[in-house]
């Protein structure tokens, strides 16, 4: 399984972004899907997830009413529409697969893409 996340760049404060991330390869049925950051010098942390038919998400406090988690199967991509942007969401977003609807542990997680710059400006 391959996941290629794009999307990320240079916004100012109280912006908007769109991450997408398109997976290949694997089994055909889909499979829960999250979104992590990382700053420099920090730990990976949650995002959000979204189920498998989307009919679930969940989402980390710190971007809750500000984040929304999306997935188009007949795609294979999930996305992430971030608004109100802060200089603390800056950080390498991640997009990862194959863990159980809920997990928020990045270990409980398969597949990873490689990253996409999300860098907030004040």
């Amino acid at each position: 399984v391959q996941l290629q996340a794009s999307g990320g760049g240079l916004v100012q404060t109280g912006g908007s972004l769109k991450l997408s991330c398109v997976r290949s390869g694997g089994i055909t049925s889909p499979y829960n899907l999250a979104w992590f950051r990382q700053a420099p010098g920090e730990e990976r942390e949650f995002v959000a997830t979204i189920s498998r038919n989307g009919g679930m998400t969940s989402y980390a406090d710190a971007v809750k009413g500000r984040f929304t988690i999306s997935r188009d199967n007949a795609r294979k991509t999930v996305y992430l529409q971030m608004t109100s942007l802060k200089p603390g969401d800056t950080a390498n977003y991640y997009c990862a697969g194959g863990g159980l609807y809920g997990a928020r542990r990045p270990q409980d997680y398969d597949y990873w893409g490689q990253g996409t710059l999300v860098t907030v400006s004040s």
